[in-house]
């Protein structure tokens, strides 16, 4: 099939490669290269001089990692004979668009037999504050603070705002986040995984107000104020801050495509309708990612996208919306993939968990890095596997092998016979599937 991309940015890549999944973990990264640098070598038998932060070249080098990664997309379309126009796109029938080029010139029509809107989402706003990205910011802003702030609030629990907040900190921002809810981590995490994670992080000197309510933010000068008060009522609180992250979670960006011109159907929450096979209720017009329902995640998307070109050209596509990972990548990391506990109460399936710590782990202990554990929830009656949580260094690569049970239907049993090589941190998960069909060996 004949294929061009309109892209508005300039840059390929989207809000991931961009202002969020690749520049977040480049800074996750270093900063816990730095913490641990000043903190952590010297037990190890690792002397070093005097330890400086230099913010400059770690935003370099997250531009870096931006640049490449943009820059290999823009190849592969090359490679693959897709055209790029840079300009922002407008319906106007429902199988033509006018595409605003993105430097000057006059607008310009493409017609397509088949559209696929992937524009993906942005941050959504706190009512009656205002955004300025410099003390007052989203993630993006987040991401280009140009010192670190002796005082950060965190108005938002979930993964971008736990993820943000513990770069700063480990850089030495005083960290507190203010969260509605009583957990973190916000959609889909299992209770006691957050739990226990909110544990972690509190050792790390991050500040947590649950069941709290954002009242107000104000600037005052070079900084910030936010009133809160619990949610459940009471006395109002004042907390300064030099800078303050509004993470409050992200909503569909439909704006200026024109969707009301040819009649595409969205929800109250602003996504856009689709069937099973990504169609909206215009037939030519198909939908994925962030822009529609679902996690709000890179993979899902591309996921979606293979499966709804494959409904273009084949007929018939699937994603298995169950072997879906989601991760934070905090130090220690947290994934999960499949059912938690909750849901599975809900539904009034019977259910066996298995749990192993990583402090009995082997390579975590040679490593001394033993906080968190694997979980794995299974089906009480035929041992397959509903769920996996867990916390570990390595969870977001971990959950890979869960992710495969899971779409493999495997059963603890399965995993629990299947050899893992000694010393690994996966050993943790070959544990945890025993402790759920029977025990453990190592605990």
């Amino acid at each position: 099939m004949g294929t061009a991309c309109i892209e508005k940015r300039g840059r390929l890549g989207g809000t991931c490669l961009n202002v969020g999944c690749i520049p977040s973990k480049a800074m996750l990264h270093n900063s816990i290269r730095y913490h641990e640098t000043k903190h952590d070598l010297a037990k190890r038998g690792i002397d070093v001089g005097d330890v400086k932060l230099n913010l400059g070249n770690m935003l370099k080098f997250k531009d870096k990692s931006v640049s490449a990664l943009t820059g290999g997309v823009e190849y592969l379309f090359k490679k693959y004979k897709v055209d790029y126009i840079k300009g922002t796109g407008s319906f106007l029938t429902p199988t033509s668009l006018s595409v605003t080029p993105l430097e000057s010139g006059d607008p310009s029509e493409v017609h397509a037999s088949n559209i696929l809107i992937a524009t993906g989402s942005t941050h959504t706003d706190f009512p009656g504050v205002e955004i300025d990205e410099k003390v007052i910011v989203s993630s993006t802003g987040a991401l280009e603070l140009q010192k670190v702030p002796k005082k950060m609030v965190v108005i938002g629990a979930g993964v971008i705002g736990l993820e943000m907040g513990s770069v700063w900190s480990r850089l030495g921002a005083d960290v507190t986040v203010v969260e509605f809810l009583g957990g973190i981590g916000g959609v889909g995490i299992d209770a006691g995984t957050a739990k226990a994670f909110q544990k972690i992080l509190s050792k790390q000197g991050i500040k947590f107000k649950l069941e709290t309510k954002v009242l107000s933010v104000e600037r005052t000068g070079d900084g910030a104020k936010v009133k809160v008060e619990s949610s459940k009522g009471g006395k109002e609180e004042e907390l300064d801050a030099d800078v303050v992250l509004v993470s409050i979670g992200r909503r569909p960006y439909t704006e200026g495509l024109g969707l009301d011109k040819v009649g595409v159907e969205t929800d109250s929450k602003g996504r856009i309708k689709i069937d099973s096979q990504f169609v909206t209720n215009v037939p030519s017009i198909r939908c994925i990612g962030d822009v529609t329902f679902g996690p709000m995640l890179a993979h899902k998307a591309e996921e979606e996208g293979i499966a709804a070109v494959e409904y273009v050209k084949t007929g018939h596509g699937h994603v298995n919306y169950d072997a879906i990972p989601s991760v934070i990548y905090t130090h220690p990391e947290v994934a999960w993939v499949g059912k938690t506990e909750e849901s599975l109460k809900e539904e009034g399936v019977e259910y066996r968990v298995g749990e192993f710590p990583f402090v009995a782990n082997s390579r975590a202990k040679t490593i001394d890095d033993t906080a968190g554990f694997v979980k794995v929830i299974t089906d009480a009656k035929t041992d397959r596997i509903l769920g996996i949580h867990m916390i570990g260094p390595v969870a977001g690569e971990m959950i890979a092998e869960g992710c495969l049970a899971i779409e493999y239907g495997a059963s603890a049993e399965d995993v629990a016979r299947t050899s893992h090589a000694h010393p690994t941190m996966s050993e943790a998960f070959k544990e945890a599937a025993m402790a759920a069909y029977d025990k453990p060996v190592n605990f």
